[in-house]
């Protein structure tokens, strides 16, 4: 039934929309990635928010389910394209973004909080940020680089794609963002592969269908119940240990695959029953479209709060209030910039990772379109 919904519901709903239903829960995602970090930051002020019950639920699920959808989307150019020209265009869309907002960002910090020349740390907290601030784009890109590998030997089977997760989550890499590329790497092979091999799945989910529906759910709400501290990839990083920190990293991988599973679907439903509402419209048309200079937006403001005293004082209503505040201030500058630059030719390509629709909205339809019936003929 899941797989029957995802893949019925993300089809454009006409021959020139774009994909509404995929746009709604992307932009629900980035909407829980800025209300995770303001958990973290504003109500917790980077303390003992492990223990927040909403936090613990949007990080078992938020970003993964987001790295899924991307190796969905990759498909096509993971199989069609020649290997310069996929990973050309994808340096483009994610890389380009990301080096123009890291470099705001660090000329806003060199002036607002200058440091002496000679300083020790300065090439360790500048190197901390270029790999840390905007980590997702990072792994995005590093996943895309690996499938996209495994893809020109063998494109035809499974195991050469499984074999490469295996691998991957094994390697005895704990060091900058490495943990957070082996945590995502499979969910993205699982959304690539879905993508190849749908009716597989589709036939596999409707033969299991009630049975699979009940276990998925009960294993979600299992894994949230013993979710702990140690489960979160930024503290156990995703390395094997011992017999403890095994039983962490399983937990990690089945507890997040288990609630992508039930979220994917409760969003898609949501869609499919308030798209006429005005507020899921908004979520679709304008932030789903945008998610990845929201992403950068928010990761250079937070990256910001890192190195300012603030809220010392506050009770939790003001805490709230200011949470509430600049989450709104995020969307609104992310929806700003986009509208400012999204027709400027170059400029958008170097803010938002897109090209301008005035050189090439109706292109962009086309591909849109032949892609989703590229994926329908897999």
């Amino acid at each position: 039934m899941l797989i029957h919904q995802v893949t019925a519901k993300i089809m454009p709903e006409t021959a020139h929309d774009r994909d509404l239903a995929l746009d709604f829960t992307k932009g629900v995602l980035i909407i829980l990635v800025i209300v995770g970090h303001l958990i973290q930051y504003i109500l917790y002020r980077n303390e003992g928010f492990w223990d927040s019950a909403i936090f613990k639920w949007i990080y078992m699920f938020h970003m993964p389910l987001f790295m899924g959808i991307s190796g969905y989307l990759s498909c096509r150019a993971l199989l069609e394209k020649s290997f310069i020209q996929a990973m050309g265009d994808r340096a483009m869309q994610l890389l380009v973004p990301m080096l123009f907002w890291f470099s705001l960002l660090a000329t806003l910090k060199l002036t607002m909080f200058p440091r002496p020349a000679s300083a020790p740390d300065n090439v360790l907290k500048f190197l901390n940020d270029f790999a840390g601030t905007y980590w997702f784009v990072w792994a995005a890109f590093i996943c895309f680089l690996l499938a996209k590998t495994i893809s020109i030997f063998n494109h035809s089977s499974p195991w050469a794609l499984f074999v490469s997760v295996i691998l991957v989550v094994l390697a005895p890499l704990t060091f900058s963002i490495f943990p957070l590329i082996k945590y995502t790497y499979p969910f993205f092979c699982l959304g690539f592969s879905f993508a190849m091999w749908r009716e597989r799945w589709t036939s596999i989910m409707r033969s299991h269908r009630p049975f699979l529906a009940m276990s998925v759910t009960i294993a979600a709400m299992m894994c949230f119940a013993i979710w702990g501290k140690d489960t979160y990839v930024y503290n156990n990083l995703a390395l094997v240990q011992d017999l403890q920190s095994a039983k962490n990293v399983l937990l990690m991988f089945l507890g997040s695959a288990a609630v992508s599973a039930v979220m994917i679907k409760v969003l898609l439903r949501s869609w499919n029953i308030g798209r006429s509402n005005r507020g899921v419209r908004f979520i679709a048309a304008k932030l789903g479209p945008c998610t990845l200079v929201l992403y950068l937006i928010q990761g250079t403001v937070f990256r910001l709060m890192d190195s300012i005293q603030y809220g010392e004082s506050w009770d939790a209503t003001m805490r709230s209030a200011a949470a509430a505040f600049l989450g709104t201030m995020i969307v609104a500058v992310a929806l700003t910039v986009r509208w400012a630059v999204r027709d400027i030719p170059y400029l958008s390509q170097l803010v938002l990772g897109v090209p301008p629709r005035s050189l090439s909205g109706s292109q962009i339809n086309q591909d849109a379109l032949a892609n989703h019936r590229s994926l329908r003929g897999l």
